[in-house]
């Protein structure tokens, strides 16, 4: 097998060019002044609702507009609705409507004042159209108005504002106020709009007690029923997203088996992983390389049961191996933090994610996480679980990666179900189970998340029926099935690609789903299974075959293009005798409030040949080529993955292939282009990870070559030699003691 190699060298960085902005609407595309006046009349409701709104919670109002399809950034309204002020300052949330045809909800806070300018605007339009257009203005029309701007003689209404409201009026079916909320038993937790208001002044308009301990973060609060009731009748518009507090955790499937007597030597200084779970029972054989700490309030009654999945869980991280030699994975044993936060049954969701953000930020020096815990409920297509959010924010801001369990479904239901909290995390490594069969697991629940985001993100060996998965409990070696025991294996192979060799954690994720993956297109990656299931053992995740190259590239966006064009992909006979792999993984912001749309930053990525002085991606990526091709918004997130933090990559191999004709020299270039949904700007100094492997066509083995022009290029080449590896790691850990 080959060694991974491991790519160093600079990366260029180049700010985005000033955007042109033209107003039109697509080719044989009209507007006519039948759907100006319905959205003027809609304009009027909105206006009249809010000026006879007798609660007067808030200064400005809330207004949705519903699209007439998934919108792009770029086809946002621009003149209607607008102050004079960038557009995203007024966005405060975005939703989907419909199932097999997709339309976004998108909600702004703004001024009356803005309302009525828009109205005002629209009658202008109107009268327009009716008078120069016959009632319908065309892409042609408007063509002509762009061409000749000298022409435009009207002094009421400005060229560039008139062409502006009929290309928002092309791409928008209706504005509304949102008032259908649903209802909720029991304690809730809710996220507000955004309004600029403060919470506390919000909550003490309607009468409601503010009480600061409530408050996870500026909107999202946590509220009894009655409350929740008060909000939902005076001011239901208020409500962006609400779920029921208490989640009834889904926990896996226990049997006993006999017992058998297992030893295991003193730790000494391996790698402690964090594990968030039930109780942790030190009656065990491996309680030396546990610390646990309890984080459940002591006046909460616990009960045996209480132990059994925290410590079944901690088993398989500490030395899962020793009882199951048949998912023998090279890694060795870990130490572990055992933070006890829940227990059998229902939960405060709620106290769970404040005591979540609390331990990461008092455990720093822990980069790897297992959270095994699942709620019973489905995840809501429009927005993220509280949960979720918690764990991505935390991603964002701290150097970790957590490992999730997809959450299971009981036997009782016959449907398929969708995962629950947290395991719609988008930034996580979200973990489904599969038999020893690779089939998925009976009780497999599925995403996507949002419905676009492709969750889980891989599969592993969680057990079945008549094949399960060997745990170790306080009362002995327990059978078990669940997705909360294959996401344990996955954290044992993050944990050691970070800490015994060394990679960053966007690495580590990249490489885990690189190696889940074939050599087919994924034109849509399983809701089920992922992107595929895990090998067993490290060394099939970080070496490759005699006929491919797999190397890693790390860097961080700066500006708006992060290039480099100079890497030397073996050549034979004037071609490129390779199919290509590439995965890609970051860590971006993401912004509950703003619903459906989520990720506040995209990386764009273009890995191909030089040709022309251009990428000539692999995937024929054409975003970002001007003015050359017109791609929805949903093709582009369906064929680009746009938006999603995770791009995978994978050329189809075809038998008699001839290669790729070699252009400039044979170097290849890859770009990371940087795109912002947000006024602020979240995206400069994110870290990628990359992955990419070259599969000889010819079954010819070409690393030597690869490494020999990789110098000539400014790399620097690392071989990743497991055993060097390890020893470094051991001599790095070492203690030393000096002489008095």
């Amino acid at each position: 097998m080959n060694n991974l190699l491991q790519l160093k060298g600079r990366f260029e960085q180049k700010k985005a060019p000033k955007p042109t902005i033209i107003y039109n609407i697509p080719a044989g595309k009209e507007v006519n002044t039948s759907h100006l006046n319905k959205l003027k009349e809609d304009l009027i409701k909105v206006r009249d609702y809010w000026q006879d709104d007798s609660e007067k919670v808030l200064n400005n109002p809330l207004v949705s507009i519903k699209y007439n399809r998934i919108i792009a950034k770029s086809n946002r309204v621009k003149k209607l609705l607008m102050p004079s002020i960038n557009q995203e300052s007024v966005i405060v949330g975005a939703r989907f409507e419909g199932e097999n045809i997709k339309k976004h909800i998108i909600t702004h806070c703004i001024s009356i004042a803005v309302i009525e300018k828009s109205i005002e605007v629209l009658e202008k339009c109107i009268k327009i159209v009716n008078e120069s257009y016959a009632g319908r203005i065309t892409k042609d029309n408007i063509d002509k108005i762009n061409r000749n701007k000298k022409l435009w003689k009207r002094k009421d209404i400005a060229r560039t504002t008139f062409t502006g409201v009929i290309s928002d009026a092309y791409y928008v079916e209706g504005f509304f106020v949102d008032l259908d909320k649903p209802s909720c038993e029991g304690d809730v937790i809710i996220t507000i709009y955004e309004t600029g208001q403060k919470t506390q002044e919000i909550l003490e308009k309607l009468k409601i007690n503010f009480r600061p301990e409530n408050i996870i973060d500026n909107t999202t609060i946590f509220l009894k029923q009655e409350e929740y009731d008060i909000i939902k009748t005076k001011a239901p518009y208020l409500i962006s997203m609400s779920v029921s507090d208490i989640s009834e955790l889904k926990f896996d499937d226990f049997d006993f088996d006999a017992e058998k007597t297992i030893s295991i030597p003193s730790p000494n200084n391996e790698p402690v992983i964090g594990v968030i779970d039930t109780l942790f029972d030190e009656n065990v054989y491996f309680s030396e390389w546990v610390k646990k700490e309890r984080r459940i309030p002591e006046e909460i009654p616990t009960s045996s049961d209480d132990y059994n999945h925290g410590t079944a869980v901690t088993s398989i991280i500490v030395d899962g191996p020793s009882f199951n030699p048949q998912l023998e994975d090279g890694c060795g044993r870990f130490r572990v933090r055992h933070f006890e936060v829940a227990t059998k049954g229902k939960n405060s969701s709620f106290s769970i994610m404040r005591e979540i953000k609390k331990i990461v930020q008092e455990n720093r020096d822990i980069k790897v996480w297992n959270l095994s815990l699942g709620s019973e409920n489905e995840i809501n297509p429009n927005f993220v679980s509280p949960e979720a959010y918690i764990l991505d924010q935390i991603q964002y801001e701290n150097d970790v990666i957590f490992i999730v369990a997809g959450t299971n479904k009981n036997g009782k239901d016959k449907e398929i179900k969708k995962i629950g909290a947290p395991a719609d995390s988008i930034n996580s490594l979200v973990v489904n189970s599969v038999d020893f069969n690779n089939k998925p697991a009976s009780y497999s629940r599925r995403g996507p998340v949002l419905s676009f985001f492709n969750k889980p993100d891989v599969s592993y060996y969680g057990g079945d029926k008549g094949s399960a998965i060997r745990t170790c409990t306080g009362t002995g070696e327990r059978l078990v099935v669940g997705t909360s025991f294959a996401a344990p294996w996955i954290t044992r192979k993050v944990a050691y690609l970070i800490h015994k060799i060394g990679f960053s954690r966007e690495i580590a994720k990249a490489l885990i789903i690189d190696s889940a993956t074939g050599w087919e297109k994924i034109d849509d990656p399983s809701y089920i299974v992922g992107y595929g299931v895990v090998p067993r053992n490290i060394r099939d995740i970080i070496n490759s075959d005699d006929d491919e190259i797999k190397f890693v590239i790390s860097g961080k966006s700066e500006e708006y293009n992060t290039y480099n064009h100079s890497i030397p992909v073996p050549k034979n006979n004037n071609r490129h005798p390779y199919f290509v792999k590439v995965t890609l993984c970051y860590f971006p912001k993401c912004v509950r409030n703003q619903g459906v749309d989520y990720t506040a930053t995209e990386f764009d990525l273009h890995f191909g040949k030089l040709k022309d002085g251009k990428i000539s991606p692999i995937n024929g990526n054409v975003q970002s080529v001007e003015g050359l091709y017109y791609l929805s918004e949903a093709n582009a997130r369906k064929e680009y993955r746009k938006w999603d933090n995770v791009k995978q990559i994978s050329e189809t191999i075809k038998k008699k292939s001839p290669g790729k004709t070699v252009c400039n020299n044979g170097l290849w270039g890859l770009e990371i282009k940087t795109k912002e949904r947000l006024k602020k700007k979240y995206g400069g100094g994110i870290a990628f990870g990359i992955v990419i492997t070259l599969k000889e066509i010819n079954g010819v083995n070409r690393i030597e070559d690869f490494i020999y022009q990789c110098s000539f290029n400014n790399w620097i080449v690392n071989r990743i030699d497991i055993e060097n590896r390890i020893d470094v790691y051991a001599t790095a850990e070492e203690e030393i003691e000096f002489e008095e």
